[in-house]
């Protein structure tokens, strides 16, 4: 069956594109950085708030290049880490995510779907005691089993969407060196992939588009300015797409790619409410927007 005229008209200017991109879910991109490796505070109850603006007027590979893309996440976080040793020496958890999203686009021929809830993110975790030395922690580490659920606001008439209209599995490690007790060195490493959309916003799929499967790390060093206080670094994230995304089951040139850099602060206003701040500069995008992003992230442990 044929797709609405009205999603036709939206998406008409992509059909030009000799290789196009633009197709992975919103994912972990800057939202995390300094000491990943563990939550700071220990077991228990967190919340988190992470306020993102995203803003972009570079559209690499596409027909409209130089058009403006701004979107605003407000991410609400629940965590909980247990107390009790299950698989390997690790302690279990549980994580979930929901964001609220406004996308605002200059585009014409690409529509934005205004504003409304994202995907929701669950995912089970086990984290590792940190191995200590004698002046403190040496390694902590996490891995953790994220998927991620199509919930949220979609249109196919749309062009951006707060959601991305499939699942995706999406899972993590994520580690922090301590180089000194001062010193650190953190990554988070993820592997997406992405089931089927059956109702696709690409006007050249008949039935179903099948986003490529990707890889993407968030990584930082910081380094402990005030005891206790504040820690000031720099912060990065990239991501690369391994396979091509598939329209109708046809493979389809154009692998999304970015990498972006910038500074970084972590100010704990007590033992258990944590402040960061991070910054990024992206470069090198192919088949995606290349931007700037700001991310503001509350901690509290109950």
């Amino acid at each position: 069956m044929k797709k609405a005229p009205t999603r036709a008209l939206a998406l008409l200017a992509l059909l030009t594109l000799p290789v196009l991109g633009y197709d992975q879910p919103s994912v972990n991109l800057g939202f995390t950085s300094f000491v990943d490796g563990a939550p700071p505070s220990g077991p228990g109850f967190y919340f988190q708030e992470y306020v993102q603006f995203y803003t972009a007027d570079k559209l690499e590979n596409a027909p409209f290049p130089d058009e403006n893309i701004n979107v605003m996440v407000s991410m609400n976080q629940l965590v909980y880490q247990s107390d009790q040793k299950c698989i390997a020496g690790a302690k279990w958890g549980m994580n979930l995510m929901l964001p609220f999203v406004t996308i605002d686009s200059d585009i014409p021929q690409a529509p934005a779907n205004g504003t409304g809830f994202g995907d929701l993110l669950v995912g089970p975790f086990l984290q590792w005691d940190p191995i200590m030395g004698k002046n403190g922690p040496l390694f902590m580490q996490r891995v953790e089993l994220s998927v991620i659920l199509p919930t949220g606001k979609y249109s196919s008439n749309n062009a951006l969407n707060p959601s991305a209209n499939f699942l995706s599995f999406n899972p993590y490690w994520a580690g922090t060196l301590f180089i000194t007790p001062k010193l650190t060195l953190s990554t988070r490493l993820h592997y997406l992939w992405n089931a089927k959309n059956t109702d696709p916003n690409d006007p050249r799929a008949q039935h179903k588009t099948q986003a490529g499967q990707a890889i993407h790390a968030n990584f930082a060093a910081s380094y402990e300015v005030i005891p206790k206080k504040l820690r000031l670094g720099i912060n990065g994230y990239a991501l690369k797409q391994t396979t091509s995304t598939e329209i109708d089951g046809q493979d389809i040139p154009g692998k999304e790619q970015v990498f972006a850099i910038g500074p970084g602060a972590l100010f704990s206003l007590s033992k258990d409410t944590h402040l960061f701040f991070n910054a990024y500069k992206e470069t090198g995008a192919q088949h995606r927007p290349e931007g700037e992003r700001f991310t503001l992230r509350l901690v509290h442990h109950f």
